[in-house]
């Protein structure tokens, strides 16, 4: 007999309406354009290709058409080896020495394709010295360092050491990079090392939209850190698409409780935002409104066969996923 999730069962119409496949939606796209001042443009549907953009005026050339903004996005985990960017737009922060220091003091920590999986850990130590407050970190830094070239089966010489200590705390200059400047680094307003900002406004957007909910900081706004913490481990060692995911749901919650507060303020009413308890679904379905214009599928029906599997076995596969999230979360853990 076919399992029913408890979630499922006792909120089945509002699941359905949540995956409800997406409208036309001219109405939204329309307002959308009107909010970003763009003009000539317009959203018209193909009876072939389905939904598109369509101008219906010239262009000049070099003329902006059309500037939006993403909804939610996040830096692939891996990446952040790679560089730091702002959480929210995205762009280089730092400077030329940090990137490039950053890079070759993560390398110390990741000498094997194996530990880059553990980077959840690593990240936040090497965040430590992504600061902008001009503060001299080096002694915590070439203690970490030097623990970790103790650990490694590769020699490095104190020459090394030295040069990737300048980098990070950006006492050496490369030549040229002065040419190429780079916004100071902005901390995560609720004190978690994992998010970093190029100015005070996107670390503002980021935490209004979503990231007061996700934050591993004191001043985080997450119902239980410890679980978010289980939860940013598990998306880093299996697919970190969770979290993006979790990002869509958050920007989710926040935008209902808003709705939510300023309709109970018309009514007169104290708010008391609530998501799951006392819900207003026309509300939630209105905050879920630029995610409800998307195709939308559950997990288990739309994940990716990993290469282990069989395409016979598919079946069994997605049973199997749907089950496990339909087990308990103490069971899960």
């Amino acid at each position: 007999m076919e399992s029913i999730c408890p979630i499922d069962a006792q909120f089945r119409d509002q699941i359905d309406a949540l995956l409800k496949p997406p409208s036309p939606g001219h109405e939204y796209f329309n307002q959308l354009i009107e909010s970003s001042q763009c003009r000539g443009l317009k959203i018209k549907t193909n009876g072939e290709h389905g939904k598109g953009v369509y101008a219906d005026l010239d262009f000049k050339e070099g003329e902006l058409v059309l500037k939006d903004q993403m909804l939610v996005g996040a830096q692939h985990t891996l990446n952040k080896i790679d560089c730091l960017v702002c959480d929210f737009c995205f762009r280089f922060i730092g400077s030329i020495e940090l990137q490039i220091g950053r890079k070759l003091y993560i390398g110390l920590l990741t000498d094997s394709e194996s530990n880059r999986q553990t980077f959840s850990h690593t990240s936040k130590d090497c965040n430590e010295f992504d600061s902008s407050d001009g503060e001299d970190k080096s002694d915590l830094y070439c203690q970490s360092l030097a623990e970790c070239a103790s650990s490694s089966s590769n020699t490095r010489s104190p020459l090394d050491q030295e040069v990737i200590e300048s980098l990070v705390n950006e006492k050496l200059v490369l030549p040229y990079s002065k040419c190429f400047p780079l916004p100071s680094v902005v901390s995560c307003p609720g004190g978690c090392k994992e998010a970093s900002y190029c100015c005070i406004s996107c670390a503002e957007a980021d935490w209004n939209s979503s990231h007061s909910l996700l934050c591993t900081g004191e001043r985080s706004k997450s119902a239980c850190k410890e679980a978010l913490h289980k939860f940013i481990q598990h998306a880093n060692e299996t697919n970190d698409i969770f979290l993006l995911a979790a990002k869509v749901i958050s920007s989710t919650i926040l935008r209902y409780r808003k709705l939510k507060v300023i309709c109970q303020q018309e009514q007169g009413k104290q708010a008391t935002p609530d998501v799951l308890g006392n819900c207003d679904l026309s509300l939630l379905l209105e905050a879920w409104k630029p995610v409800s214009m998307g195709h939308k599928r559950r997990w288990w029906d739309c994940i990716a066969l990993p290469d282990g599997v069989d395409c016979c076995d598919e079946v069994l596969f997605r049973m199997q996923i749907r089950q496990l999230a339909f087990e308990e979360p103490e069971k899960v853990i």
